[in-house]
This record gives structure tokens, sequence and C-alpha cells, in this order.
């Protein structure tokens, strides 16, 4: 069935139960479609109507024809607002009763509390609209502005420059390199540097004399 715009205004209640012991009742209607969150509208409280309130707040749906509306009447309270009772209406029970399309009917429920003893009256007043497409019913999309992830290339690092100077490693005899330094007519020293796992090893070794400068591995 195509759904229809639902005008209500929700009128009043009466001689609803008194579910708060300190304070007085300040009642407030919660409006839904069951089934369908999205259809919830909420009236403010009267703060001094107490076990009568008055709203007159008017709100409209667009409801499907099988729909079920639900009047879900609560308490402001301090610690936690309070369910006074509730009520469940066809929609086919207002469809049968109303004359026209635009015409405004009035309408009174039955309240029944939590455990489903009745307690209180409803009073609203309903009109129904022309029946509407289901594309302008439907809710509209969400859209995703989330903006898309650019990937880049990944290139190998570049070369080091020319002439970069690299590091002798110490290679032959298990790791061990011989260095004879001859500084003018002093001594020559053969110094042999050795490497074992992560320990560094100096030998010094004097040589003799000599008048030349000699610099050189082995």
């Amino acid at each position: 069935m195509a759904p229809r715009t639902l005008d209500l205004t929700l009128t009043s209640a009466m001689d609803l139960k008194d579910v708060n012991l300190f304070s007085r009742l300040q009642v407030y209607a919660v409006v839904s479609v069951i089934g369908d969150p999205r259809s919830k509208h909420r009236t403010p409280a009267d703060r001094s109507g107490g076990r009568n309130p008055i709203w007159n707040h008017p709100l409209r749906l667009t409801v499907d024809e099988s729909a079920v509306l639900r009047f879900l009447l609560r308490t402001v309270r301090a610690f936690g607002d309070r369910d006074v009772g509730e009520v469940h209406v066809p929609l086919k029970e207002l469809l049968s009763d109303s004359a026209s399309v635009g015409s405004a009917k009035l309408a009174s429920y039955q309240v029944r509390r939590p455990k489903g003893k009745p307690k209180g009256v409803l009073n609203f007043s309903y009109s129904f609209g022309e029946k509407v497409s289901a594309a302008a019913a439907a809710p509209p999309k969400a859209v995703n502005h989330v903006k898309p992830v650019m990937a880049y290339p990944v290139y190998p690092p570049p070369p080091p420059p020319a002439g970069y100077p690299g590091y002798l490693p110490l290679a032959g005899n298990g790791g061990r390199r011989t260095m004879r330094v001859t500084i003018g007519m002093g001594t020559r020293t053969q110094v042999t540097v050795a490497v074992s796992g992560t320990n560094l090893y100096l030998n010094l070794q004097l040589l003799g004399s000599s008048s030349s400068v000699l610099i050189g591995f082995l």
C-alpha cells in the first residue's frame, strides 16, 4: 500500500497514574510508528497539568496504511524519566473512521500502564492527506564525503654521490688488518687491528728505525 501523510494534534490526557512520589507529574508524549525508530516525535512536557496534561502539539507523519501508532506517555524526573502509560492505535481504525481526505476528527483512547492495567485517557485529533509515492516518502540517502586516498609510486633511494669514500672492511685473517706507520727518523710501529664478535683488539709492535715515511695496509 502507498504511504500517506497523517497530521496529528496531541491535545491532552486525563486521569493518569501519578508515578512520582516526591514531585509533581510533568508529562510529555512520544509518538512513533512501531518498527520505524526514525518516525519518533515528542511533545513538550506540561509542567503544571499534573495528572491531566495539556499539549495541543501538532506534528506530521508519513505512514503506511498497515502501520500501528504508539503513544508513549512519560514524566520528567530528576533521576531519570519514567513511563506513565501508552496507547497503541492501528492506522486502519483511523482510516475507517475518517470521512474524507483533509477532514479533521477527534479520537480518545484508553491509556494502559506498563503492566497492562488501564488508567487514563489520551485525546488527539487527526486528518489524512493524499497518498505519496514511495520515492518521496523514503529518507534521503547519506552522501559519503570521504575523499579517496591517493597512492604514490615508491622510488628506490638515490645512489651515493661520485667519489664518496667507503669504509675499508676488515678482511682476511679472520677479520684482522695490519697497518705499519713510519714517521721521519722515528721508530716504525706496526699496528694490528683484530675484530672478534663485538670486541676490537689493537696490537702495537716496534719494528726499528727508518728514514722513510710509509703508511700502508697489509
